[in-house]
């Protein structure tokens, strides 16, 4: 039987749009699996791999973290999965460097830790908002310990409990403001946040409450409110739980003046950023840190909750997709439109 022709979205250089050509097919290592994917989704991460070239170890590289599939090839050690199975998984270029491990491809490696079994009753193309999202919710959440993430930036260490499958959740005693709730990461933290027990006092737009009351949030706040600092220090208060301090999705100058206002008014706690945290003015009371979404700690996370939290409705899909298209040619058009802005979805490309 001859093997199967992959292609891929190939990165030649910085700021170059991606070109569709053929690429070897990858073989599954130990502890790895290699998946033929159906859908694969676009993350802000994306964008900024492609514009400048950050995090690329070789050229051409393909990159891209969220697949959605069937496993194609299973390597050794690994045991919870078999030819044929339905799965979405976090693909690792970021960190490995291997065009092999990118997601923009029809054929990628997966770490089996970073993998989950995908429900039949979940199209492929719901399943793929997931796998990145559920990373680096685990990464806001749940280090122990602060490690390196950039040049003289730590990665926050919230030492947060993991999800359980027991509804409703047993109170953990802890709330956590999150900011930027209807975004991809803002939406997975607050579902897996309040799957561990903990009071999510949330920020979006008006427009995406909703939304972001189905993750699981205990209050959500109007980010255009001028009065949402003080709402969102009063709804904590109220809350008598242990504050913790704030995860921003968003992390931009505006936002960090506000989680420092509020981390103020609450006698501080942890800040952890998704982009390089602020440096000016910060109180001695405040932890700062942004999140490196490749962490083992993410490993009992798709081992021991995804599946069965979506086979029992309790993990949520969201935020929706939008399909661009199908076929690796339109995730230029889908890096496009991530670039000029979107709300409470997330991008994802058929194939």
């Amino acid at each position: 039987m001859l093997a199967p022709k992959n292609q891929a979205a190939w990165l030649r250089k910085a700021g170059a749009p991606l070109e569709v050509s053929d690429a070897p097919l990858p073989k599954a290592g130990a502890g790895e699996l290699v998946v033929k994917n159906a859908a694969v989704a676009i993350n802000p991460l994306d964008g900024h791999m492609q514009a400048g070239g950050v995090f690329v170890q070789q050229w051409p590289t393909i990159f891209g973290c969220d697949v959605a599939g069937e496993v194609y090839e299973v390597g050794s050690g690994v045991n919870r999965f078999t030819k044929g199975d339905r799965v979405i998984g976090h693909c690792t270029n970021l960190v490995t460097g291997r065009p092999s491990d990118g997601a923009y491809a029809l054929y990628t490696i997966v770490p089996a830790i970073k993998a989950a079994i995908l429900p039949d009753n979940i199209s492929f193309t719901d399943g793929v908002v997931l796998p990145f999202a559920v990373e680096a919710a685990a990464c806001a959440l749940s280090v122990k310990e602060p490690g390196p993430c950039m040049p003289g930036v730590s990665t926050p260490a919230l030492n947060l409990p993991y999800p359980s499958l027991q509804t409703p959740a047993q109170s953990a005693g802890k709330t956590l403001v999150v900011y930027g709730a209807s975004s991809s990461a803002g939406s997975m933290t607050t579902q897996i946040a309040a799957a561990a027990g903990i009071d999510v006092v949330a920020i979006a737009g008006a427009h995406n409450h909703d939304m972001v009351q189905r993750c699981g949030a205990a209050q959500v706040f109007d980010h255009k409110d001028s009065s949402v600092v003080d709402k969102v220090t009063d709804a904590v208060r109220a809350s008598q739980s242990d504050f913790v301090g704030i995860f921003d999705a968003i992390s931009t100058p505006e936002t960090y003046a506000r989680d420092l206002a509020i981390l103020e008014k609450l006698g501080g706690g942890h800040l952890a950023c998704v982009h390089p945290p602020p440096t000016d003015n910060v109180p001695s009371n405040v932890q700062i840190g942004m999140i490196f979404a490749v962490n083992d700690v993410a490993t009992p996370v798709f081992q021991d909750f995804v599946t069965s939290a979506l086979q029992s409705g309790q993990l949520k899909c969201l935020p929706p997709p939008t399909i661009v298209g199908k076929g690796l040619e339109h995730v230029n058009d889908a890096l496009k439109k991530l670039k000029a802005g979107v709300s409470a979805t997330k991008l994802v490309v058929e194939l």
